[in-house]
């Protein structure tokens, strides 16, 4: 076989790859020209990158078949191609942080989440488009336009990291790497389809990550299976010595244990969330048809309430923007990125530069943050805002002494149509009422499809809740379910 067709590169999980080159059923520089040309096919409508780099993806895969050629063993993603959000710096590439004021920024050092998984064999296929900063959840707010869903191209495919998602579900790359901060992997994850993974917090550095809210933040996968998601966390896992929030946990195999099945785990539905008001009824349905489906297999599943995570919306736009306020102070127009031309003093470069650098959602959540920790406010609203994290992750923790892992529903809704939530920021904000709180906890999520609209035809994530440092029992469950689903979930790309 050749991977001349769009279909039969787009169908490859990451371990069919590796074990056809090793096999010599077809190169990794055939891997990647079957990637790119089906990013030429589907790109210029669905907008998924901001910058491709075929010369870094064509000696990745010569450097793979030329070790094949010796004879020598292939690292464990050997050929798989990959793309990365353009928050996470590599060399050869730009990091726009899909902002202006980054426009023209080109990286010094690389990410180590991305350095690892290029070490681990991957083929560097391109930088995705993100919502600027990754102050969003539609990847509507980029200053290089919108990313559109794969299912439907009037729709979002989420955000922050709606590009790598997308990039994903149209099979245009068979992994991706995204930055989760209070849901940005994981929401996106579930309305386009794919399987998306935040780990715990300090289990991947965050080295080489443009930085949003520093103990929010945290990279993880997009995948097409369970299994995928399970073979990149083993790639990017592990302490880092650059990162000072990297912590020295053992990381062990991820894969072993996807296929022991649940019985006998304790499955803790939270009900005050899946009955949570806004949640649609398709959604909600879709939640009870996972539970059950995972009870038929042998769990355990019980009820629990987490009244304080309803809080964890709230706290959350009091913390991230706090922290984001603080990290972008770096972009003044002096160092590097955008610069105001013509400027009549310092206080005017500043002031112009950030103005027309920015865009209006970044503008809004460094206003917000400032202010939060501004004089007089800072103890009623920033330190209050701590309080109820801590308060969460105490709830959390007295949940997982009952349960091995928790559901939810992923999102609210399904993908919301481009522009529909635009000038409504708070209805945008409640897009992550279901992912907040595991931020805030610091705890491992994982988003599963779980059914697809019985009217749009869009898909719906059931989210998977683990412990601490316990991705493990929680890939275990998410890979039952998804072999008791069996979903076929290729988006209708005919005509795109």
């Amino acid at each position: 076989m050749t991977v001349s067709s769009l279909s039969d590169f787009s169908q490859l999980s990451a371990r069919a790859i590796r074990d056809g080159i090793v096999s010599g059923e077809f190169s990794a520089a055939e891997i990647a020209s079957a990637a790119y040309s089906r990013i030429d096919a589907l790109e210029p409508d669905i907008h998924a990158f901001n910058e491709l780099t075929p010369q870094l993806a064509e000696e990745a895969a010569a450097r793979i078949d030329a070790k094949v050629a010796a004879g020598e063993l292939l690292p464990p993603l050997a050929g798989v191609p990959a793309a990365f959000k353009d928050n996470m710096n590599l060399v050869g590439t730009h990091t726009t942080c899909s902002s202006r004021i980054l426009k023209n920024y080109q990286s010094v050092y690389d990410c180590s989440a991305v350095r690892r998984l290029l070490d681990a064999g991957a083929l560097p296929i391109g930088k995705c488009n993100m919502d600027e900063f990754a102050f969003g959840s539609s990847t509507e707010n980029s200053a290089f336009g919108p990313t559109r869903n794969p299912w439907d191209l009037d729709r979002v495919p989420g955000g922050s990291s709606g590009g790598s998602a997308a990039a994903v579900a149209a099979g245009m790359v068979t992994v991706s790497l995204g930055s989760d901060t209070g849901g940005s992997i994981r929401q996106p994850g579930a309305l386009t389809g794919t399987v998306a993974m935040k780990p715990t917090y300090g289990r991947v550095s965050r080295y080489g990550i443009v930085a949003f809210a520093s103990s929010l933040d945290q990279i993880g996968p997009f995948t097409r299976s369970v299994e995928d998601a399970a073979m990149v966390l083993n790639a990017i896992a592990g302490h880092d010595d650059m990162d000072a929030t990297s912590v020295r946990e053992a990381v062990p195999d991820f894969t072993v244990g996807l296929g022991d099945g649940v019985k006998g785990l304790r499955v803790g539905v939270v009900r005050d969330m899946v009955d949570l008001e806004g949640c649609a009824p398709e959604v909600r349905a879709a939640t009870e048809s996972a539970l059950a489906t995972l009870a038929t297999l042998g769990a355990e599943v019980g009820e629990i309430d987490l009244p304080m995570s309803q809080h964890g919306l709230a706290a959350y736009y009091i913390i991230g923007p706090a922290e984001a306020s603080s990290n972008l102070a770096r972009f003044d127009g002096i160092r590097y990125g955008y610069r105001a031309p013509d400027a009549a003093d310092v206080l005017d470069l500043y002031m112009r530069s950030r103005a027309e650098g920015f865009g209006a959602e970044s503008i809004r959540r460094i206003m917000l943050g400032t202010h939060a920790l501004s004089s007089g406010y800072y103890d009623a609203y920033y330190g209050t805002a701590q309080k109820t994290r801590t308060l969460i992750t105490r709830e959390f923790a007295a949940a997982f002494e009952r349960f091995d892992v928790l559901i939810t529903p992923t999102a609210p809704t399904v993908a919301f149509k481009i522009g529909e939530k635009a000038e409504d920021p708070l209805s945008m904000y409640l897009s992550d009422v279901y992912t907040i709180p595991l931020n805030l906890a610091g705890l491992p999520g994982i988003s599963v499809p779980c059914a697809k609209s019985a009217t749009t035809g869009l898909p719906i994530g059931v989210q998977i809740i683990g412990n601490h440092f316990d991705e493990s029992t929680m890939l275990r469950v998410a890979s039952a379910l998804e072999a008791a689903l069996a979903l076929d979930m290729t988006p209708p790309l005919t005509g795109i």
